[in-house]
């Protein structure tokens, strides 16, 4: 496996926390490729760690299904298919509705701030999987409400095993991300208003505007 063109990221508290952070974001951009080996001496080495922290990152991207183990491979990075992200944006557009119309009197004026400042720091952001990080963080302060839900957990598992297909829909239609921002925008507000019809409304709105860009991806190479 070539690890050259791995990017560190900046030092964390926790070399945990460093790992996960750069191999997250070698994934969401596209450095480790779809069906990449993942082998844990290599990426320690790299990283200039022991082996427990890569192996608790590896553990931890598994569960947001960027990682996969394989019997006779060991880790791979999670190959992107068509099907499975259709599969996973209608779920989304079928479920992200309930979510909103369950929560959107009981969301506090502090969660919103949060929401807010997220949204705020997106605007700015330029490097993409940071971005996708902030994105999912931004879209998971809102069914904190219901948290411990089995609707928030399905939901949960639905964000995280898309958001490499998110960073994937970014570069190939760029021009996506001011409009996402405002959207992320308009939907703070909609919120404030406790205006259910508009947020729903906004929210598949987004969701189909992912999945169409997802889609010109794939009709240009970029998944199977």
């Amino acid at each position: 496996m070539t690890l050259s063109n791995l990017r560190p990221a900046g030092r964390s508290r926790t070399a945990h926390e460093y790992v996960l952070g750069t191999l997250r974001s070698a994934i969401l951009d596209g450095t480790l490729a779809g069906g990449t080996r993942l082998v844990q001496a290599e990426l320690a080495s790299q990283l200039g760690v022991s082996t427990t922290p890569v192996r608790e990152a590896l553990r931890d991207m598994a569960s947001e299904g960027l990682v996969v183990f394989d019997p006779h491979r060991g880790a791979i990075v999670r190959p992107l298919d068509i099907a499975e992200v259709q599969e996973i944006y209608e779920l989304r557009i079928a479920l992200e509705p309930l979510m909103v119309r369950r929560v959107i009197d009981r969301i506090t004026d502090g969660q919103l701030d949060r929401a807010e400042e997220l949204a705020r720091r997106m605007q700015t952001e330029e490097n993409l999987s940071v971005w996708v990080d902030l994105n999912r963080g931004f879209h998971t302060v809102f069914a904190e409400v219901d948290q411990g839900s089995r609707l928030a957990g399905m939901l949960a598992s639905l964000r995280d095993s898309a958001s490499a297909y998110v960073s994937l829909s970014l570069q190939a239609r760029p021009e996506q991300v001011p409009d996402a921002n405002d959207e992320h925008d308009e939907l703070v507000r909609l919120y404030r208003r406790r205006d259910a019809d508009g947020a729903v409304e906004l929210t598949l709105r987004h969701l189909r505007s992912t999945l169409a860009a997802i889609e010109m991806a794939h009709e240009r190479g970029g998944l199977r």
